[in-house]
């Protein structure tokens, strides 16, 4: 799901991208770890839920979110983002976060292309691709400057990311770490990464607050997990040790990487994320 934020608006834009697929953690759809992939279309309604420091007096927005492709093509994540966040006195920011991005069925090659415009502002866009070639990483960015650079193999792109979560929900775990490259911010940031698994939640079980993924054929035989996942500056623990996430990400994730009930902390503020409609797309099967 990125970045070291440096304004309420700034986290929002990037971090619900991650979560949505954009390359910050592909939270709201992905592959799972073994099973078809769901190709679909996700609409989401975000809101404030509550402000610890007063720093955010009101927020809302949309995230509209289409995922595609199969093992032999790769997955194909295209992502929306609109949000307003109000801070008092007549400070409104809005903000616009487009992306687009792929990664192969193995994890070895990612590319990405992300475009955020705040308020009147010209665009900032983030382009680039990210290979695994032997036992590192390496990173070509196009935008914003041109830059080749490694980083470690043992890191994932988010794909993968999610996949490891879902094999790891299935195989019992309720712990796992891992670092994550998914283009965000200036295209050169890691992020360690916690996630907690919870308990599963069989498919036969009515949830409590219905949604349209709920309701949907495709979905309902499907068991769930409840998942937190907490982002680290992976730069700034290394140099100060123990530290605060700069944001959390909890949602309901299924056996084919859909996921609802999205929320995001970014300490300050707390967003929710709530699913306003669902469709599954068409498929190809891999050849």
């Amino acid at each position: 799901m990125t970045l070291p934020f440096r304004t309420p608006s700034r986290a929002l834009v990037f971090a619900i991208a991650v979560a949505a697929g954009s390359g910050l953690v592909q939270g709201p759809a992905v592959a799972a770890a073994s099973g078809p992939f769901l190709a679909h279309q996700a609409l989401y309604d975000l809101n404030l839920v509550k402000s610890r420091s007063n720093s955010v007096n009101s927020a809302r927005g949309r995230i509209l979110y289409n995922f595609t492709g199969n093992a032999c093509e790769g997955y194909t994540s295209e992502f929306r983002q609109v949000s307003e966040l109000d801070s008092g006195e007549g400070k409104v920011t809005l903000s616009d976060l487009r992306s687009n991005s792929w990664e192969d069925a193995a994890g070895k090659s990612y590319r990405f292309k992300i475009e955020t415009r705040m308020n009147d502002s010209e665009s900032s866009p983030v382009d680039g691709i990210a290979e695994r070639v032997g036992d590192h990483i390496t990173v070509k960015l196009t935008q914003p400057v041109k830059k080749t650079f490694n980083i470690d193999g043992k890191i994932v792109f988010p794909t993968e990311q999610i996949q490891r979560i879902i094999a790891a929900a299935r195989d019992g775990k309720s712990l796992l770490e891992l670092s994550v490259y998914d283009g965000s911010d200036d295209g050169q940031k890691v992020y360690n990464t916690l996630t907690v698994i919870g308990q599963p939640i069989a498919g036969d079980r009515a949830p409590s607050s219905p949604d349209p993924s709920t309701a949907s054929n495709a979905m309902k035989a499907m068991t769930r997990w409840p998942v937190t996942v907490s982002y680290y500056d992976s730069d700034a623990r290394a140099k100060e040790g123990e530290q605060t996430p700069v944001y959390a990400m909890s949602f309901e994730l299924y056996e084919n990487g859909v996921s609802r009930q999205l929320m995001l902390d970014y300490n300050d503020f707390v967003i929710s994320g709530s699913m306003g409609k669902f469709d599954v797309r068409d498929s190809k099967p891999c050849k």
